[in-house]
């Protein structure tokens, strides 16, 4: 999962929650659109908080950006039917969210999970968007070990309490994962997360992961402006294969050095910088 280096938002931002036509949302709100508004998506067990050090630096280039809690992810309520977090349901509440946000064009941003997701809502329906950036998410279904793990996931959700899989995730956690260096606040927050993200929304959202097709050529095909950024490493989708995913769309691909899974947490400037720099260049 994503962990937040901090999670104090920056001055002039808000958590409030975006009301659609398909439920409310909570989000973080930062900036205002001179140069456009974006909505960035989080990814598997994450968060609207997993993009809490992009807010200031993107609001600082000119764009209002608006991160999202998906539905059953911590503070946005979701169902206990596992058919409720559906990809295409899913999709349905992205278009939803642009919408409402009135932006007349919204640059769309998924992570991991959330760029499958911002892909479906794209090939539902292009029009509320000037652009789709995919971050550490990939063309198809993720890497066989990790795979593994989120059968493993799933497995345990299905017979155990949340709290009780969240004691046995931290025991497998390897010693550097331990929270050397971490805040507090973050590390409790993790918990917190954890405990109130829907198990259906986890466990339907896993089996996205497993089963997701490779749907490049249908995105490709799409009138959009395509942006592949990646960390140097990633355990969910080698990077070489989404720098092919890159070209395959006749997309830039940026790296960011020095990160991997979460070049959103691990290297926020240089991840927002790359963005804002892309989204300028699009903006008609």
């Amino acid at each position: 999962m994503s962990k937040p280096p901090f999670l104090t938002l920056p001055s002039g931002a808000r958590a409030h929650r975006l009301v659609t036509a398909r439920g409310a949302f909570a989000v973080h709100t930062c900036g205002r659109p001179r140069l456009g508004t974006a909505l960035l998506l989080p990814g598997f067990t994450g968060s609207k908080e997993d993009f809490v050090a992009l807010l200031g630096p993107l609001a600082d280039a000119g764009f209002r950006v608006v991160a999202v809690d998906g539905r059953g992810q911590y503070e946005t309520e979701g169902p206990a039917d596992e058919a409720a977090y559906r990809l295409p349901e899913l999709a349905r509440d992205v278009l939803a969210q642009a919408e409402a946000l009135d932006a007349g064009g919204v640059h769309l941003l998924g992570h991991s999970l959330g760029g499958l997701v911002a892909r479906a809502a794209v090939l539902r329906d292009a029009s509320p968007f000037r652009s789709l950036t995919l971050l550490s998410s990939g063309p198809a279904a993720t890497s066989p070990l990790q795979q593994e793990r989120v059968r493993l996931l799933q497995d345990a959700l299905r017979t155990l309490g949340m709290a009780e899989v969240w004691e046995r995730m931290r025991a497998l956690d390897p010693p550097e994962a331990a929270g050397a260096g971490t805040p507090r606040e973050v590390t409790a927050f993790l918990r917190e997360r954890w405990m109130a993200t829907a198990p259906a929304q986890l466990i339907a959202t896993g089996d996205i992961l497993l089963g997701e097709p490779d749907r490049v050529p249908e995105l490709a095909a799409v009138p959009l402006p395509r942006h592949v950024v990646t960390g140097a490493l990633d355990y969910a989708w080698p990077v070489p294969l989404l720098a092919d995913m890159a070209r395959r769309l006749s997309a830039p691909h940026t790296v960011i050095e020095g990160a991997e899974h979460s070049p959103n947490a691990e290297r926020p400037r240089e991840t927002a910088a790359a963005l804002a720099a892309f989204w300028t260049d699009v903006n008609p």
